[in-house]
């Protein structure tokens, strides 16, 4: 093999990119690591966007994955300074009675909160969680021959089924609303084919390792794999934005924690006319218009429970979160919007001033919208916490073109990268042998726009590295 600058470079700093490099770094191999912005991340980011004292996670926040990870979990990223920090209920649903569902570590406490349908909550999860160590492999990755064909065809039976499908198969208000709450984090209208599949892995990550809060933001589970990365002889740099191939050392292989739309701008000139053309069909789902709060004390939920999570999902009723995800899929935006909460700062006193706090919350709306929705979300929040507004010291705010520009993964405000439809569930970016292979010779993909999809577990890039070790190396 001739001599090159790097044997791999690693194009993107988010969870994928620290995987990916981290994979190829640990098998000896010489590894760079770029990122455009100048602190590493993605959406792994923390800061005092507010007021002085008030550290906000700017992305993601609450990471049931990150534990679950069968990666994350293999690598000794405590030794690096990751704390997480388990809230006393990972998730809460209030009702406008007053009353809330919970989602607790333990699946009888979650089964009591939802009263007529306890039984049938412990039949359709309980088998999930009991399966969950043998589903992970399988349900994290790329279409394969299952290592344990039985649980995953016991889980495909119900994930590939519509959230509107499942829900029927309660009665009570209360567990059809926890589980809407749980299939909207599908970012699509729960009438479509394998939204349940999202809500069924959240409900039993949570039953199975819980939903963590890193003990001082989202940033620190970055730096703990940046950490460990550099520690094996990794290298990294920041401020390197790519543009062109042109711009990077000479190396074996690059893998791009990109969506599809940089990947064509920056290679799409060594790309075959069909592969070109399955990226530039390549879908891009809902936006989020995202609100980070300080506030003078914590939020003043009416129900109980919820002042005890660490997240909060807003939407009452089943009929009210569905119809809200159908609307901004349309085009349209809700008046009374699906709004996820996490007020981290509850379980984590490093993140606000002592006796003050932060909450972090967005809503679904189209994508590239640029409609301003704080006083929508504010109203929605305050329905069920009455004297909210009034703890509000400070808010920043960011609309879809903000959030990209803030991420350029984030197409049109799109945090998954790209929509989780059933077409696009194992074939994203595009159709082939491989999805993380593009069809140029040592370039690859390893994103949240390749299986498994969005969320903080690394498996994209993780899968993206064997295939480079598999092909090159």
């Amino acid at each position: 093999m001739d001599k090159r600058d790097f044997d791999v470079i690693v194009v993107g700093s988010g969870p994928n990119g620290l995987a990916a490099a981290i994979t190829l770094q640990q098998e000896g191999l010489s590894v760079l690591l770029v990122e455009g912005k100048d602190t590493i991340g993605g959406g792994l980011r923390s800061a005092q966007v507010t007021l002085p004292g008030f550290i906000h996670d700017l992305c993601s926040a609450i990471h049931p994955m990150a534990v679950a990870s069968p990666f994350f979990s293999s690598l000794p990223l405590h030794k690096h300074g990751l704390e997480f920090i388990q809230p006393e209920y990972a998730a809460a649903h209030p009702f406008d009675d007053g009353s809330a569902a919970v989602l607790s570590n333990s699946l009888d406490v979650t089964a009591a909160s939802l009263g007529n349908d306890a039984e049938k909550y412990r039949k359709l999860i309980g088998i999930q969680v009991k399966n969950f160590d043998k589903l992970l492999p399988d349900i994290l990755g790329p279409l394969h021959i299952p290592n344990h064909p039985l649980p995953l065809i016991q889980f495909g039976l119900q994930a590939l089924k519509p959230a509107d499908t499942l829900a029927k198969y309660f009665t009570t208000k209360e567990a059809q609303g926890l589980w809407a709450g749980m299939a909207a984090h599908s970012i699509l209208p729960l009438s479509k084919l394998a939204t349940s599949a999202i809500g069924l892995v959240l409900l039993s990550a949570a039953h199975a390792r819980g939903w963590p809060i890193p003990k001082g933001g989202s940033a620190s589970i970055a730096q703990a794999l940046a950490s460990y990365f550099v520690s094996i002889g990794g290298k990294i740099e920041t401020n390197f934005y790519v543009r062109s191939l042109e711009q990077l050392p000479s190396a074996h292989a690059i893998i791009f924690d990109t969506t599809p739309r940089q990947l064509l701008q920056i290679a799409g000139h060594k790309f075959s006319p069909v592969y070109k053309k399955q990226l530039q069909r390549y879908r891009y789902g809902m936006g989020v218009f995202k609100v980070d709060w300080a506030l003078d004390g914590p939020v003043p939920f009416t129900a109980a429970a919820c002042r005890a999570a660490g997240t909060v999902h807003i939407g009452n009723t089943w009929q009210e979160i569905a119809a809200s995800e159908q609307t901004s899929w349309s085009g349209k935006h809700a008046e009374q919007p699906f709004v996820l909460l996490a007020q981290q700062s509850v379980f984590d006193e490093t993140r606000a001033p002592q006796g003050k706090h932060t909450l972090w919350g967005y809503c679904h709306v189209p994508n590239g919208s640029t409609v301003d929705m704080t006083g929508i979300i504010e109203k929605q929040v305050e329905r069920f916490a009455p004297g909210f507004r009034d703890r509000i010291l400070a808010r920043q705010t960011m609309n879809t073109e903000q959030m990209e520009l803030h991420n350029p993964n984030y197409i049109g405000g799109d945090i998954n990268g790209g929509a989780i439809t059933i077409d696009q569930l194992f074939t994203r970016p595009a159709l082939r042998f491989s999805p993380y292979r593009t069809s140029a010779k040592g370039l690859y993909i390893g994103s949240a726009s390749t299986p498994p999809g969005g969320g903080v577990h690394g498996m994209s890039g993780y899968h993206a590295a064997r295939k480079v070790l598999q092909d090159i190396f």
